[in-house]
This record gives C-alpha cells, sequence and structure tokens, in this order.
C-alpha cells in the first residue's frame, strides 16, 4: 500500500521544513520508493505508522534516517568534468599567485555526499600542482546526510563507483583494493574533514573560503532559500574566491552579486567587490 495524501502533504512539510528540500506534488511515487526500505529496518508495518513516529516524537531517530533517504545523494568522481578543468588550468593557479606569501588555500565541498567530489579535489591537486604539498589547504566538506558522511569519511568505493569518472591511473595511484572494493591512500583521505551541516539552518562558524563547491543541490530549494543560501556565500568568499554551481544552476535571479568568471560551462562565478560591500 503507497503513502496516503495526508501522510505524503506532511512528509512534504517535514523535509522542507528540515532540509529545506522541495518534494513537488505528485511524487508520491519518490516518497514512497524513499521511504519503503526503512520498513525492514524498523517494526513499522506501513508508511502511515513511520509518518506517525515523525508527526509525534521530534527527537526520534527516524527523523535523520527518513532526511537521508529523501536527500539525493547522487555523485561521482569528476563529475562534469569541466570544473575541474577550469580549477585545473585557471582557478588554482591565479589562486596560487595571489597566496604565494600566506601559503593557504581554504576549499569547501557544501554538498559533500559520499566525498567523490572533494576526493577528486584532492587526487587533483595531488597530480597536477604539486606545489600545493608545502601549502596549507583545508579540505572541508559537509553534507547533511549523516549515513553519506560515514561512508565519505571510509574513503572505499565499489568497483561500478570507480568506473564512473574515475581515470584508471588515477585508481592505480590513488586507490588500494580491498576483495571488491577500492579503497583511498591514506594521505588522499586523510586529507579532508567531513562535517554535518545544513545548508537551510544556522551555519557554524566558518573561516573564509577560496572556493566554494556547491554543485547540484541549489536545484533542490525554493526561492528563499536559495537566496538566502546565496547572500551567506557572497560574505563568506574572499574577494578574489570562486564559487561553483552545477551545470542546472545559476545565480541569476538570485543573487545579483555573482556573475561567471569565464564563459565556460564549468558553472565557476565570482562575487563583484562593488555589489559585496553593499549587500
Amino acid at each position: 500500500m503507497g503513502i496516503s495524501d495526508s501522510d505524503f502533504n506532511f512528509v512534504r512539510t517535514f523535509i522542507h521544513n528540515r532540509a529545506g528540500i522541495v518534494l513537488e506534488p505528485g511524487k508520491e511515487y519518490l516518497a514512497d520508493a524513499r521511504l519503503s526500505p526503512l520498513l525492514r529496518q524498523s517494526s513499522f508495518k506501513n508508511l502511515s505508522e513511520l509518518v506517525a513516529e515523525l508527526r509525534t516524537n521530534s527527537f526520534s531517530p527516524w527523523n535523520s534516517k527518513v532526511v537521508d533517504v529523501l536527500t539525493t545523494n547522487e555523485t561521482s568522481f569528476f563529475r562534469d568534468h569541466a570544473p575541474f578543468e577550469a580549477l585545473r588550468t585557471y582557478v588554482i593557479p591565479e589562486l596560487i599567485a595571489a597566496r604565494r606569501c600566506e601559503k593557504r588555500l581554504n576549499i569547501w565541498y557544501a554538498a559533500s555526499s559520499t566525498g567523490q567530489e572533494p576526493y577528486s579535489v584532492a587526487m587533483l591537486l595531488a597530480e597536477h600542482i604539486p606545489e600545493l604539498a608545502t601549502w596549507d589547504v583545508s579540505h572541508l566538506a559537509t553534507d547533511i546526510s549523516t549515513e553519506a558522511l560515514d561512508r565519505a569519511r571510509q574513503g572505499r568505493y565499489a568497483q561500478f563507483e570507480t568506473n564512473r569518472g574515475l581515470p584508471a591511473t588515477y585508481l592505480e595511484k590513488y586507490f588500494d583494493r580491498d576483495g571488491l572494493e577500492w579503497v583511498l591512500k591514506d594521505y588522499i583521505r586523510k586529507a579532508v574533514r567531513f562535517e554535518e551541516l545544513n545548508l537551510n539552518k544556522a551555519w557554524p562558524a566558518l573561516p573564509s573560503m577560496d572556493i566554494v563547491m556547491m554543485r547540484n543541490v541549489m536545484i533542490y530549494f525554493d526561492l528563499e532559500s536559495k537566496r538566502d543560501i546565496l547572500g551567506k556565500v557572497a560574505h563568506l568568499l574572499r574577494p578574489d574566491g570562486c564559487l561553483f554551481l552545477g551545470a542546472a544552476e545559476t545565480t541569476m535571479h538570485f543573487d545579483e552579486r555573482f556573475s561567471q568568471a569565464r564563459r565556460d560551462r564549468s558553472g565557476c562565478y565570482r562575487c563583484d567587490m562593488q555589489y559585496k560591500q553593499t549587500g
């Protein structure tokens, strides 16, 4: 038996309030498909009992489990390629020139899922920009899903995950095989720090960022949430810092302070300092 209309409406409100995610009307099938597997992990007889738990217990451990399964964790190594080429060819080289005295870079991956994106950048820097080995490079990766973060910290991936976007040379150089899985070498895995963070709630104190990777997450938020998040990013970025969005995302109509760094497909944006100072 599928999810009822009243339960679906509650779940829509629940996930919007908890994570800012917009679950459109007509997506009952999605809620049913994502939530039903939780029944096998519990004593709930049906989805109505699970939703009843959410309705009556705001501290239930099932609250975070429901957020986890309703959060889209689609990701892959070097996804879309163009952003990583932009990092390699002009973003990182320009930042190195500007930071040569301080020798420090802060990179934030704001929706890191199971870790493929931050690990891709860590490998990219090790492979192409060895100069940064002597720098203090901070890779902070955050996500709302505790389950995804637990997986990311392990740096352990199945064969089908490494087949998606990861060059064979990188697999041989930066991973060790363990049975049917591949495990990142410690120096790459330990370079990235994973923390829980909900983009739609109050953010903890964060250092000024040189690069913010916020790819393929804004599309799930409503207009107000997009404007609020972009406003926070504008104040967090250093004057010559870069924000990366997904291929289907834009700052247009949401925050006039941002504009594309170059006319390419990288999704790289910079914040106009004139607007930033008055925004």
